[in-house]
């Protein structure tokens, strides 16, 4: 291992220490000793089990359920590693909680996006490192650099060594077509559009479809699928529509709610998402296929550490 190597640190907190585990071994290193406990009265207590002074370091830690937890073990093991002088600390965020909230939806709405960018800056980091964030304004959130991976490249692979044919991606929304169209692009496929109108958060109606999906495998692209109920809702409202099979895919399973009812009783043939939020056994249902996002982790935090672009991880 060369000396700079040896100078990069993996550690982890407890939102995804499977996911650290894989990034360090494709990374050829040993996740950092560390643990993250309790006190009795719920205080949140973190240990640095071995020295950090000098290094380039990097705290894997999705902000997903329990979101307040995990986000405060983020925030208290950044802080450990400040006032434990690491030269440089990078919170690797695969999933960004809070980031529907980027914006003000109506009077005296907060912007918790932008207040959860302030405490990581205060607690220490000076790097963030996350995937398909919800809305891109959130990078300009920070004062430090943050380095935003797209996940499209690795579901396109995933498609195209599937070899569907007579295939058309939708996007499920008209926020999402950006996402839509990469894929399409990527795989050689057309694009459609749900249009559709949400009274209130997470409840959604179906409006119209746009483009032709009659007769077509359809694939269909969201970033998060949260209670299911818009993904759903459109793979009914496609098979309506004369879709021949659908699949759903998006970066970050949430699955809350009744997600996982709605799932295996929808259209969907197959359900495809990521390990940027672990998914427990008993929601992996027959239909859920996951992919592990870890080689493009690794791969950006050796580019990262190395002082090399990242551009390539686009391609």
């Amino acid at each position: 291992m060369s000396t700079s190597r040896q100078r990069l640190k993996i550690f982890t907190a407890n939102a995804n220490p499977k996911l650290a585990e894989e990034i360090a071994e494709y990374l050829g290193v040993t996740l950092g000793a560390s643990q993250v406990k309790r006190f009795s009265d719920g205080e949140i207590r973190v240990m640095i089990n071995e020295s950090v002074r000098g290094a380039d370091v990097y705290i894997i830690q999705p902000t997903c359920n329990p979101v307040n937890d995990n986000l405060m073990e983020l925030l208290i093991m950044v802080d450990a590693m400040r006032r434990a002088s690491a030269r440089r600390i990078t919170a690797v965020i695969p999933y960004y909680g809070y980031a529907r909230q980027e914006r003000k939806a109506r009077s005296r709405d907060p912007i918790s996006a932008k207040l959860v960018a302030n405490l990581l800056t205060a607690a220490g980091a000076r790097r963030v490192l996350a995937m398909d964030l919800h809305a891109n304004a959130i990078q300009g959130f920070f004062d430090i650099p943050v380095d935003h991976l797209r996940v499209v490249p690795i579901i396109a692979e995933y498609y195209l060594k599937r070899n569907f044919e007579n295939v058309v991606v939708v996007s499920p929304d008209l926020g999402g077509v950006t996402r839509a169209r990469d894929l399409a692009h990527r795989i050689g496929a057309d694009i459609a559009i749900i249009d559709k109108r949400r009274p209130k958060a997470n409840v959604a109606e179906i409006m119209n479809i746009i483009g032709n999906v009659r007769g077509k495998n359809v694939i269909m692209i969201d970033d998060i699928i949260d209670t299911a109920g818009t993904i759903t809702q459109g793979a009914k409202a496609l098979k309506e529509h004369g879709a021949k099979d659908v699949y759903i895919c998006c970066t970050h399973p949430v699955l809350s709610g009744q997600a996982m009812a709605r799932l295996e009783e929808s259209e969907a043939k197959e359900v495809l998402v990521t390990n940027t939020i672990p998914v427990p056994e008993e929601k992996r249902i027959p239909k859920i296929k996951v992919l592990s996002v870890a080689p493009l982790l690794g791969e950006a935090i050796i580019r990262i550490h190395e002082d090399l672009p990242l551009s390539k991880l686009f391609d």
